[in-house]
């Protein structure tokens, strides 16, 4: 893992305005195949004459900044929507290591490097997690609206168009290779305020406009189940900003949420205290309110800020792509269970789509069919499939009942458990295992849920 960490982490930088113009060369760091994209395009595939390939990408999140800057340095003519330049979705924002060398993300947009956390159980015991991390490792805690905002200027400074406008629906082509016909409300210098109905022509389109996608809608991709999130931004005292000034606080318990877990993340001056439920959206508030309860010698005297919420999906739509519309980030569902993790994923996933793209219609010189974007979801599933399908087991094993609460806690002491959780998370891959130290860990959390449903039947009997 050392050698990969030291690989991915070769052009850190801080940003400065001599760094600010993007060349296709800086676009990803060695390790990555951006740069030599290897052309496959169908020879029965037409060419675009005239002009190149046109795609818009719907969303300016991470997952849409990512793609719009891709498809830009690919040679693609590029239109990003985004309604909310000021976005600030209600997140946790901890991004992993891996995702700044990958990104090429500059510190300075890093509020907080985390290397402290601890995981405090329903009856409030705490067990500090991270003695396993190495000097140069650390979680990132970033604000929604300063990352999102810097990669749709970097997909500027790459050559996209990036419109403020609503998207509202888009016209299915009946024809093979006729236009998508985007229609949104634009919002700029030229409407002053009001908004103006506009139309636009695309040959592709990608959907990374969130849970509530209008672009999945439009290919009927299907419902899945979702979480709320809800998180209050609150300013406290400096003394007890230094408490967390590298340390993040995870608490689980039904008191806080039934079925996830309630946090308190740092930020640059304030900290994000915040909780999500899939199986009792209508109690969210009381959730957020004994997650503050829990924290509140903590934050104590401190001030909301602000108050946000939003829908969170539990997994990925039903249908992902159609013909030459694909969806990525929150739109296709990819936030994984037990963590709730979606910022690296939403990016990946939007640059790998956009990659299939370039690839297939040779850097915007032909046409791109379903086979083409079809190759970003056969690498997706093939590359991440393992991490959802872990962590949704995780969630299902543990997250049940207190007793299991308090036996996942229990099992985080563990400092074998601490080093695979974190690999596996800074690094974005199923860490593997050591077969002596994995068979101790299988009999000691058959330990702790034996202990945990003897408690349960314990308090079974009380409840009587």
């Amino acid at each position: 893992m050392a050698s990969i960490a030291l690989k991915t982490f070769t052009g850190l930088r801080q940003s400065s305005p001599e760094n600010n113009s993007i060349t296709l060369s800086k676009s990803l760091p060695s390790t990555q195949p951006h740069r030599r994209l290897r052309i496959n395009a169908s020879k029965s595939s037409p060419r675009v004459t005239g002009r190149n390939l046109r795609v818009a990408v719907v969303g300016g999140g991470p997952a849409g900044g990512a793609a719009a800057e891709t498809l830009a340095k690919g040679g693609i003519e590029t239109f990003l929507i985004e309604r909310k330049m000021d976005n600030c979705k209600p997140c946790g924002g901890a991004i992993p290591l891996c995702m700044v060398g990958e990104f090429d993300l500059p510190l300075d947009i890093i509020d907080r490097k985390v290397t402290k956390m601890k995981m405090i159980s329903p009856s409030n015991v705490a067990v500090d997690i991270g003695q396993t991390l190495k000097p140069h490792e650390y979680i990132g805690m970033v604000r929604r609206e300063v990352l999102d905002a810097y990669l749709r200027d970097r997909a500027a400074e790459a050559g996209a168009s990036v419109l403020n406008g609503l998207f509202l629906k888009m016209d299915i082509p009946k024809d093979a290779n006729a236009p998508y016909v985007l229609h949104y409300t634009a919002y700029d210098s030229k409407t002053k305020g009001a908004g103006e109905k506009r139309t636009l022509e695309v040959d592709a389109v990608i959907g990374a406009d969130g849970a509530n996608s209008r672009v999945a809608k439009s290919i009927n991709a299907g419902d899945y189940e979702y979480a709320i999130a809800f998180q209050e931004r609150i300013k406290i005292s400096d003394d007890k900003m230094k408490y967390y000034e590298n340390l993040a606080e995870m608490y689980v318990g039904d008191d806080v949420s039934p079925d996830f877990y309630g946090w308190v993340f740092p930020k640059c001056d304030h900290v994000a205290v915040g909780t999500g439920t899939v199986t009792h959206k209508a109690d969210i508030k009381k959730f957020q309110l004994a997650t503050r309860l829990r924290a509140d010698s903590k934050i104590t005297g401190g001030k909301i800020i602000r108050v946000e919420a939003h829908p969170i999906p539990e997994h990925p739509r039903p249908r992902r792509l159609q013909d030459r519309v694909a969806l990525v980030g929150d739109a296709a569902g990819y936030v994984t269970k037990c963590s709730g993790e979606g910022i690296y994923f939403a990016a990946k996933s939007g640059r790998m789509c956009a990659e299939a793209i370039v690839e297939g219609s040779e850097n915007g010189k032909r046409m791109v069919d379903e086979s083409d974007l079809r190759k970003y979801l056969e690498k997706w599933d093939k590359t991440y499939w393992p991490t959802y399908k872990v962590l949704d087991i995780l969630q299902k094993v543990f997250y049940r009942s207190n007793p299991a609460r308090e036996a996942f806690v229990e099992m985080c002491a563990d400092e074998y458990v601490q080093k695979m959780t974190f690999d596996s998370y800074l690094y974005k891959k199923v860490a593997p295992g050591n077969p002596i130290e994995d068979l101790k860990l299988a009999v000691n959390t058959i330990g702790s849920l034996m202990r945990a449903n003897a408690l349960r039947r314990e308090m079974d009997k009380l409840s009587v």
